[in-house]
């Protein structure tokens, strides 16, 4: 090939990769543990096949991802919560929403929350009592649980606060859990912890539990997981959506 020829056939494939990379399309979604474990992560490399379309999760908890979505940071915010209790989680953590007739909600799915503790610390269940003895603080030793005799360590995710509050509305009834907790922050670091920790516990969605760590019974703890716009959502919003109740559904655990 003559060399002139050859530099101009360079430069139009330069300028055709970076025309594919200026027009590539990608949406930005703020969220909280459920929805990132339970739907955006089992979904994503299809997705993105199917539509051309990247998805990044940014997973920051729901008050982070509301703040970020009425900022126009992120095209959309996700969490384990139905809509009222997203806007009264907010309103206790102190964030003002001017307009909430502003942001529509879909539910995209449910989500259960479950217990976890270390692999070879295999309890069959926990009842509701036992795990009000033990997040409370009351209870400090597994053996008093049917379990080993071992300090209990707690795991509690500071980015989870959707899961936090239902588990200890609904498992807890209400108990305050306490303050001696070893501290995290994402579903999957909580899970990190507990896979590191033998005298662990700690919650989180179901779809985290896999062989590297164990799941006894415990009180069912369902919730809705609820996707947020500010406005109508956008056309790739819309293909997202479509996708999750279509194509996706057999992906999301």
């Amino acid at each position: 090939m003559h060399f002139s020829l050859m530099k101009r056939v360079v430069a139009a494939m330069a300028l055709t990769l970076v025309a594919g990379t200026a027009f590539a399309e990608d949406i930005r979604i703020g969220a909280g543990a459920a929805p990132t474990e339970n739907i955006l992560k089992p979904i994503r490399a299809a997705f993105e096949k199917a539509s051309g379309i990247t998805l990044n999760t940014i997973s920051n908890g729901p008050k982070q991802a509301f703040i970020e979505l009425e900022k126009g940071t992120v095209d959309a915010a996700a969490a384990g919560l139905a809509l009222d209790d997203w806007w009264a989680l907010l309103k206790k953590e102190g964030v003002a929403v001017a307009n909430p007739g502003a942001y529509q909600g879909q539910v995209i799915g449910k989500d259960r929350v479950v217990v976890i503790t270390h692999k070879d610390n295999r309890l069959p269940a926990l009842s509701k009592e036992q795990l009000q003895g033990i997040f409370s603080g009351k209870t400090q030793n597994w053996k008093d649980v049917g379990g080993k005799d071992m300090p209990i360590l707690i795991v509690w995710g500071s980015l989870i606060p959707g899961t936090n509050s239902m588990f200890s509305k609904v498992a807890l009834g209400g108990t305050a859990v306490t303050k001696e907790v070893l501290d995290a922050t994402t579903a999957e670091d909580v899970k990190d912890k507990v896979k590191s920790n033998p005298e662990a516990i700690g919650i989180g969605p179901a779809a985290i539990v896999d062989d590297s760590i164990w799941s006894p019974k415990s009180p069912e703890v369902a919730r809705d997981i609820t996707l947020l716009t500010k406005g109508a959502p956008s056309a790739k919003i819309q293909k997202l959506l479509g996708f999750i109740k279509g194509d996706g559904a057999k992906l999301i655990k």
